[in-house]
């Protein structure tokens, strides 16, 4: 019996402590919680991390003060990372679309040269997970938070064409030649 998916279990656990990783905050939210003794100011920090290799993750950090929020966002962010599959060491394999919340993303690889298209939030993803070239499209709600996780959804789905080939059970190259992609 073919598997059709790869179990998570057998995925290999990314550690954050064995690469170097570049940190990047999104935002920096002021939230304001009112009670009948005033009002309780917090602040939210969206961080991404990423090695520029393939392995990026988003976090999410609260906190009083906005260093210990930043530094929390830092810590989830390194314990969410996903592995990302680059085509040639650059591009997406192929075009993927994810949902979070009321934000659509659509994800497109480029031809070299291209560059990243995309609004800030994507860049970003994007630049620490090592793609150079993508054309990006949010579609819905442009929340800064809805959209990087709508991102790290689209990439998550992403396979590489080797998983594909080993799911289906053909050869690599047999896999490119039916969908006209270049054989490495």
């Amino acid at each position: 019996m073919v598997k059709m998916f790869i179990d998570p279990k057998e995925r290999k656990k990314l550690q954050p402590d064995e690469i170097s990783l570049e940190e990047r905050v999104l935002q920096v939210k002021r939230v304001t919680k009112v009670t009948k003794g005033g009002k309780r100011i917090r602040f939210t920090a969206l961080v991404v991390v990423g090695d520029k290799k393939g392995h990026v993750g988003i976090g999410l950090g609260k906190a009083r003060e906005v260093p210990d929020a930043i530094k929390k966002g830092i810590e989830k962010a390194k314990k969410n990372m996903i592995k990302v599959p680059l085509e040639e060491g650059r591009t997406i394999p192929y075009e993927v679309m994810a949902k979070f919340s009321a934000s659509n993303v659509l994800l497109k690889p480029a031809v070299p040269g291209h560059g990243i298209t995309a609004g800030i939030v994507v860049r970003t993803i994007a630049e620490l997970a090592g793609i150079k070239d993508l054309t990006s499209k949010v579609i819905g709600s442009s929340t800064a938070i809805n959209v990087a996780q709508a991102t790290m959804k689209a990439l998550s789905l992403l396979k590489s064409p080797a998983e594909i080939a080993k799911i289906r059970g053909i050869p690599e190259a047999e896999l490119r030649r039916r969908a006209n992609l270049k054989v490495s």
